[in-house]
């Protein structure tokens, strides 16, 4: 069981993508007292990694402590960064605190790509620096890149340099548009183009030691089974069965790219919430609606219920990206 918190909604980027329309810290944010009270409530649920992210989770100040507690609670803390604060004397931090892996994003090869879409120059070197540092120190760290129309034909040569650089997995986010994603809507890539990826990335994944993830892309559960393929996953859509996300200020919700209220641990455990909460029920029943309803791979993939939401307003509704 995975968790995602959003330990605070400050950014030193401001990304077109972002789903969380991070900038400026809240002023309602956990304090740190309540935040150890979160790690101690998703571990007593049976969470077992818990991502902490943004904004921009390096820029919380207390975010080296977290981590340390995270780690004492039992957790496997993991971060979510744009990596240009990384330093070899952060990565060593961060090592010390017990954090088991940073997530940094690159989303081209093409350091001009990459710093127009996250809206800052020289934001690729100071990525691929932060990698360096993590290598350099023994830190593990994964490469996380967001897919658009401008570099889906260059996916799989950022897995070729995320090997290069000595990653140890290269996550690839299919956009979903929430926050300032639904500003590139457009951008999203096409139902064929969606397969045709899916597919060369389960078959870049033989022969790779590095781990490749397609992210909101259920489907690739599937495919992989149609191409024969063995795969460790079991499941594509997490959201609400095994995954959730909690927003700086304690807001829960089923996934960062389903923003929809289901309660905030300032006012009931998190354990409550996450057990008794009706939306997490109904996404726990796979009772899905339209194609998804009617598919065999239901139980396995489930559809991207953020995605079903968006273009419908219905979080069970059919995913329109399959053309299963």
């Amino acid at each position: 069981m995975i968790i995602s918190w959003n330990v605070t909604r400050a950014c030193n980027l401001k990304c077109k993508h972002c789903y969380r329309d991070a900038g400026t810290k809240d002023t309602d944010e956990l304090n740190f007292k309540e935040a150890k009270g979160l790690l101690e409530e998703i571990a007593r649920t049976g969470f077992k990694i818990v991502i902490l992210s943004g904004g921009e989770p390096l820029l919380r100040e207390d975010i080296y402590e977290l981590i340390s507690y995270a780690r004492s609670c039992g957790l496997r803390p993991v971060l979510g960064t744009n990596g240009i604060l990384i330093n070899q004397e952060i990565a060593r931090r961060l090592k010390g605190a017990g954090l088991v892996r940073a997530g940094i994003s690159l989303d081209s090869i093409d350091s001009k790509i990459h710093d127009e879409f996250r809206q800052k120059n020289g934001a690729w070197q100071k990525s691929v620096s932060g990698m360096q540092a993590c290598k350099i120190i023994g830190l593990e760290f994964q490469i996380h890149t967001t897919v658009t129309r401008r570099n889906f034909k260059e996916i799989l040569r950022i897995t070729d340099f995320a090997c290069e650089v000595g990653a140890n997995a290269h996550h690839i986010f299919f956009l979903v548009p929430t926050g300032r994603g639904k500003d590139i809507e457009d951008s999203t890539i096409s139902p064929q183009d969606y397969e045709i990826l899916l597919q060369n990335i389960l078959k870049k994944q033989k022969g790779l030691s590095l781990e490749l993830k397609p992210v909101c892309a259920p489907q690739f559960i599937p495919i992989a089974r149609q191409m024969n393929l063995d795969i460790r996953f079991q499941r594509g859509c997490l959201a609400g069965i095994s995954y959730c996300c909690v927003l700086p200020n304690g807001d829960v919700h089923p996934c960062p790219y389903l923003p929809i209220r289901l309660g905030n641990v300032r006012e009931h455990n998190f354990s409550l919430i996450w057990q008794e909460n009706s939306v997490f029920k109904t996404l726990r029943s796979l009772d899905y609606k339209g194609k998804c309803g009617g598919c065999e791979y239901k139980d396995t993939c489930g559809g991207c219920r953020g995605r079903a939401y968006y273009n419908s307003g219905d979080y069970m509704q059919e995913d329109i990206i399959c053309r299963l």
